[in-house]
């Protein structure tokens, strides 16, 4: 697959390089190592022992390509890694070499330690996006523009406001994925079913010190066929990428042509067209989207095998390993493309009131109703708003000099009123109270 063409340029290039083939063998001997060190410790290694795999084994050279061939006729990774470190280790420290474990507890605890230093950067990342919202939302509390749904214009609300809103998205995905963070995702470590056989009592202890060793969590019990740590972890991914692909939604619809009323950051040959020079692609959109995309489905491959079979999964848990990664690593990217995103911003004000006039008013409409519908009733307020807006939008007149000229209206409303009421700046309800409502939230973490 050209990877490096398709796959490749929606994640984060750090974290891309910091969880290759080697970074994988790097985590399953830092369990292996932790696992004899913690046997050393308790009298099931000699000692010195764990001492001297260590020093031999980050010493020797593991050969990924022959782990990764050797996939095939074991099923995972583990197996033709403990393969090499075995032959690697001097004949009498063999038999101690993966004691008491099984592949799974290798690969699951590995992909933790992968995945720890993951959930770090896309938190620095979640604060980044945080800081530059709230800067955002202080800074365009008052900023009126269109509410649009179902895609058409409807009422006005503040550009601080729809800033709120991506930024509550944001971080309670981040609190959420913090939440995981913070109590550790769990070490793995049970032996073939998952009872510690042949280590009775000894079983637990080993798994509770070689989670405060590796820096993982410490589980209730291995969860070889209990995925909920999987699960947990796939949909806060999930959150936070439905999260910033609303942000990267939103500013894609605004940048359109026809409403301009932002623009991402500008930077050279960021968003040109192969063919047309007059064009500014939304591209950091379309990246944060496009990857966001591929986390739904990795989240949906991770759901799907959250059922798995007796004592070990058959293929539920082999389907997990790279949807869990690739997700990280996505989300990372997303996650890098939205700070920038945020941070260099273009609000433009001016075309935010240009469209706020583009009905000639009728975005109105509903007020001017609730005034006119106690003199003339509620249908016949609701027919005259909207002749009225349409001979502004025609004419090019105001929505209000329009009114206060209308034969069902002149000298029935005092011309100050209509006026108040056809004006999007006072009829934004909670907007500017919601804007500081949020901000206080955002900043009690």
């Amino acid at each position: 697959m050209p990877a490096a063409l398709i796959q490749h340029p929606f994640m984060s290039q750090p974290a891309l390089a910091q969880c290759n083939a080697q970074a994988m063998v790097d985590a399953m001997l830092a369990f292996e190592l932790a696992l004899a060190e913690v046997q050393e410790a308790r009298g099931a290694v000699p000692e010195g022992a764990s001492r001297t795999m260590r020093a031999t084994l980050e010493a020797y050279a593991f050969d990924c390509d022959a782990i990764a061939a050797g996939i095939a006729s074991g099923g995972n990774a583990a197996i033709p890694f403990v393969k090499q470190g075995r032959a690697a280790l001097p004949e009498a420290l063999k038999r101690y070499w993966h004691q008491g474990a099984t592949s799974q507890d290798v690969v699951d605890s590995a992909l933790m330690l992968l995945l720890g230093p993951r959930l770090a950067s896309l938190d620095a990342l979640l604060v980044r996006c945080r800081a530059a919202a709230i800067d955002l939302m202080a800074a365009h509390e008052g900023t009126v523009m269109v509410g649009r749904t179902l895609m058409q214009q409807a009422l006005p609300i503040t550009f601080g406001v729809k800033v709120a809103h991506w930024a509550l998205g944001l971080e309670q995905a981040r609190r959420r994925l913090a939440a995981l963070a913070e109590t550790g995702l769990p070490v793995q470590f049970g032996g073939a079913v998952g009872v510690h056989s042949g280590w009775d009592d000894l079983g637990l202890d080993f798994m509770d010190a070689l989670a405060e060793r590796l820096g993982l969590g410490r589980p209730v019990l291995p969860w070889h066929t209990d995925r909920q740590p999987i699960h947990a972890l796939g949909t806060a991914l999930d959150a936070v990428a439905g999260a910033a692909e609303k942000l990267a939604l939103d500013v894609a619809l605004l940048t359109q042509t026809e409403l301009g009323e932002v623009a991402e950051p500008a930077a050279p040959g960021m968003g040109e067209s192969s063919s047309m020079p007059h064009k500014r692609n939304p591209v950091r959109c379309a990246l944060i989207r496009g990857a966001a995309r591929q986390v739904h489905g990795h989240a949906t491959v991770l759901l799907n095998a959250a059922a798995q079979p007796l004592e070990r999964g058959l293929g539920e848990w082999h389907a997990e390993w790279a949807p869990l990664i690739d997700s990280a690593l996505l989300l990372e990217g997303a996650l890098e493309q939205a700070a920038v995103l945020l941070e260099g911003l273009e609000v433009h004000p001016e075309a935010m009131r240009r469209n706020l006039a583009a009905t000639g008013g009728g975005i109105m409409a509903e007020p001017v109703s609730r005034l006119l519908a106690p003199v003339v009733g509620p249908d016949a307020a609701k027919r005259i708003s909207a002749e009225a807006a349409e001979t502004a939008r025609r004419s090019g007149r105001g929505y209000a000099e329009v009114l206060n000229e209308h034969a069902e209206v002149q000298g029935r409303l005092d011309p100050a009123a209509v006026h108040r009421a056809t004006d999007p700046a006072l009829y934004l309800g909670s907007g500017r109270a919601q804007v500081q409502r949020a901000i206080n939230w955002l900043t009690n973490f």
